[in-house]
């Protein structure tokens, strides 16, 4: 019992000390500390949104996993990634961020239309889990020093 006890007082000490250090790093930092993201920070360096999502904030971005990049059509990635598609490949990015910082708890058992960056919305139901435009949040709230990442299953893209 006194083993169970000094885990447990060790975990409590050690997990808000970890929280706190992710919370110090800004978005772009955390992203591309975390290890899942190197396709989304390889797409935010070519769409020349480094500076923004380094910048004050609060922004809350759905952040695509590798895996989720990777699930899209073949030559995709590489093709938004060619200069001459940096308009389109901006405004799918964009269309991730949210200005503001909004926490699962905020949107907890709701649904809503909330406004990108980019300029259309997106549907958000946290009514059963979360989703995200039909992606599903497989990590929420890491928070970061400018604003909140939650991690998405799929790309997901622009109305317009």
């Amino acid at each position: 019992m006194k083993l169970i006890q000094n885990l447990v007082f060790a975990l409590l000490l050690v997990v808000p000390l970890s929280v706190a250090k992710a919370g110090e790093k800004d978005i772009v930092d955390t992203a591309a500390g975390a290890g899942s993201f190197n396709t989304l920070v390889a797409a935010v360096q070519a769409a020349g949104l480094v500076d923004t999502l380094k910048g004050e904030g609060p922004f809350t971005v759905f952040a695509p996993t590798d895996e989720a990049f990777a699930a899209l059509p073949e030559g995709t990635v590489e093709n938004l990634l060619k200069p001459e598609n940096k308009d389109q490949l901006v405004a799918i990015l964009t269309y991730h961020v949210v200005p503001g910082k909004v926490m699962s708890s905020d949107i907890a058992g709701k649904k809503a239309e909330v406004a990108s960056v980019q300029g259309d919305k997106i549907s958000v139901d946290a009514t059963d889990g979360v989703k995200v435009d039909g992606a599903k949040v497989v990590t929420a709230d890491i928070e970061t020093s400018n604003g909140v990442i939650h991690v998405i299953d799929a790309v997901i893209l622009p109305k317009s």
